[in-house]
């Protein structure tokens, strides 16, 4: 049952994890248009988006939390590696709603924010995933 859940719990990981590599990207060019027809197709292009993968980002959590209780108090207290993973987790799910964020701007015309910008936070979560990533992996600590 655990190798189940492990196998969702990554799967569904990696689903969400595509969509806020790509959703930073089409802010990229969405701050790079003047077009106000590809504004508008941007705008549409980043709340599906957004919407379709929250719920691999709730699935996500959901997996997380059932391995952890699958394997118990004691393995989760003894398990440091662990509880920096959640850490930078937290970090992760506040990057979500913060893209969330951008594209309630983007949709209001409140964009105050160059292509440079997204194209800086659209490579910063790929070093956090790999941290997460090593983390569960190798469980260095």
């Amino acid at each position: 049952m655990i190798l189940w859940l492990k196998a969702l719990h990554i799967f569904v990981m990696l689903a969400w994890m595509a969509g806020l590599f790509y959703l930073p990207r089409l802010f990229v060019y969405h701050a790079m248009t003047t077009s106000q027809e590809a504004k508008q197709q941007f705008i549409i292009m980043e709340r599906k988006l957004w919407w379709f993968v929250t719920p691999f980002a709730i699935l996500t959590l959901v997996f997380g939390i059932w391995l952890i209780i699958s394997y118990g108090a004691a393995w989760f207290a003894a398990s440091t590696w662990l509880h920096v993973k959640i850490a930078l987790m937290i970090g992760v799910y506040a990057y979500h709603f913060y893209l969330y964020k951008l594209l309630r701007d983007f949709a209001a015309d409140r964009n105050r924010h160059g292509h440079k910008f997204y194209r800086v936070i659209n490579e910063l979560p790929v070093l956090v995933i790999l941290a997460v990533v090593i983390l569960a992996v190798v469980k260095p600590i």
